[in-house]
């Protein structure tokens, strides 16, 4: 269903601006600890406080939402948490979520735009009483006297993930119970919080484990090639195809696909990745005969969905189609206890004996780790990891990636270091550049003027993706 524009509701409101700050927007300190876990007495589960929107205009007015835990979508889509009979609101309007015990509005790419206390926002934190005015509708913001459980896991480790923090522990609930079934599962996170990591623990704890379990990454492969890596071609389908080839679903039979950056799709393959999902059935390029396949896929994307959506880039069928079952990441902010776990972890993939390096167990390190924002998640934190190893003492993170990098010693020969230097440049554009476009390498590349695949390999050597996302 398609909005139609409204003009604000004061004449003399300006039109949203999407780069309205969540101070200007928030009018007022955020709701302190709103979804705060507190501990049960019984340890698999946890009480949150409950958030609630009272419907105060619009079609809908009188509406109470009783809202649970992790990401609510407010919008005109039927399968909206919060469903608004509202024309002028759009499909996907705006999300609700918890970041760092703070409410987080964000406003999806809606034609009407979203507002706080009359303020024009694209992301914003809430106050108890806030009022959202979207399309003709407004809603309150309150806090509900009542708590929820919800259940936790008793593990601290799930496959391969390590965690004891309740954040993980509610992930480690949603993934065991993904396990249990063949249902498909939607991975969503910010770069860098392990969702590849997740998508094979699943495979690991279920009962396709002897299986093979294969990767597919949308974003690494070139856009005329997506087709033919995903469902396998015939000989001579194309020029270059000297012999047939399976594709990454009859790879996967009797196991796992994982179908990572599935945002990165074309519209033109997203009808046959719906259909390959929903019939258990591919057409390798060059063939008119379909095959069965019996594949549990996993997908992931650190894209909101919902904003493509509502651009019209991602069809909502093959969205649904996704997340049957959906669970989110945690970034690593939200996790900061789980920190000398994940040291000891990466300690461990690196082959390197933990009474080797006591200087990354000491709790004035580890102190320091816990005080950094962790913008690209565990990868960031296992790169600072080996960036401790290589010096054998603690680093400053900030030294370390902020600046310009130091002079080498002009006792170096040149050539060795200017290598260096140009490395150290190298790596800290690369920081900023997937930054500043949120870790899509795509759009990375297009800015940079640089061709996808040419920048993974660049990714690649300064350890900034690797096969675990």
């Amino acid at each position: 269903m398609s909005s139609e524009s409204v003009p604000p509701n004061d004449a003399d409101q300006s039109e949203p601006d999407a780069e309205a700050s969540a101070e200007e927007a928030s009018s007022g300190p955020a709701a302190p600890a709103t979804t705060e876990l507190i501990r049960d007495a019984d340890p698999a589960y946890a009480l949150v406080t409950q958030l609630r929107l009272y419907v105060t205009a619009g079609p809908d007015v009188g509406q109470v939402f009783v809202l649970g835990p992790g990401k609510i979508v407010i919008g005109s889509i039927s399968g909206a948490d919060v469903l608004l009979h509202d024309r002028t609101v759009s499909r996907f309007h705006a999300e609700l979520f918890l970041d760092q015990n703070r409410i987080v509005l964000h406003d999806l790419g809606s034609r009407n735009g979203t507002f706080v206390d009359g303020v024009p926002v694209q992301t914003a934190y809430l106050r108890e009483r806030a009022l959202l005015t979207l399309g003709h509708s407004q809603l309150r913001v309150g806090i509900g006297p009542d708590q929820a459980r919800i259940q936790l896991s008793t593990r601290s480790e799930f496959g391969l993930m390590v965690g004891s923090s309740i954040a993980m522990r509610v992930v480690f609930a949603e993934l065991e119970r993904a396990a249990q079934s063949d249902a498909t599962v939607l991975l969503e996170g910010e770069t860098g919080t392990g969702k590849e990591v997740a998508a094979e623990s699943i495979h690991l704890e279920s009962k396709r484990r002897r299986g093979p379990f294969v990767i597919m990454d949308c974003s690494a492969i070139p856009a005329e090639l997506v087709e033919s890596e995903l469902f396998g071609h015939e000989r001579g389908a194309f020029t270059g195809a000297v012999t047939s080839r399976k594709g990454a679903f009859a790879a996967a039979s009797g196991g796992t696909l994982f179908v990572d950056e599935v945002g990165e799709l074309s519209q033109e393959l997203q009808p046959k990745l719906l259909r390959a999902l929903e019939r258990r059935q591919i057409r390798p390029v060059g063939s008119d005969k379909y095959q069965d396949v019996d594949v549990r896929v996993i997908a992931a994307t650190n894209r909101n969905l919902h904003a493509e959506m509502n651009a019209r880039r991602f069809r909502t069928d093959l969205y649904y189609r996704l997340a049957v079952l959906r669970v989110k990441l945690p970034p690593l902010r939200e996790r900061r206890e789980d920190l000398p776990q994940l040291v000891d972890r990466i300690l461990e993939s690196l082959g390197v004996d933990p009474s080797a390096a006591p200087f990354l167990h000491d709790p004035a390190f580890l102190a320091e780790l816990a005080r950094q924002s962790w913008s690209g998640n565990v990868r960031e934190l296992r790169n600072h990891v080996e960036r401790c190893l290589a010096f054998r003492k603690p680093v400053p993170h900030t030294a370390a990636d902020e600046g310009a990098p130091d002079l080498p010693s002009p006792s170096l020969p040149f050539r060795l270091a200017r290598e260096r230097w140009n490395r150290t440049l190298e790596r800290r554009y690369l920081e900023a550049l997937l930054s500043e476009h949120k870790g899509n390498v795509s759009a990375a590349a297009r800015a940079a003027g640089l061709g996808r695949g040419y920048l993974y390999r660049l990714l690649w050597r300064h350890g900034l993706r690797d096969r675990r996302d």
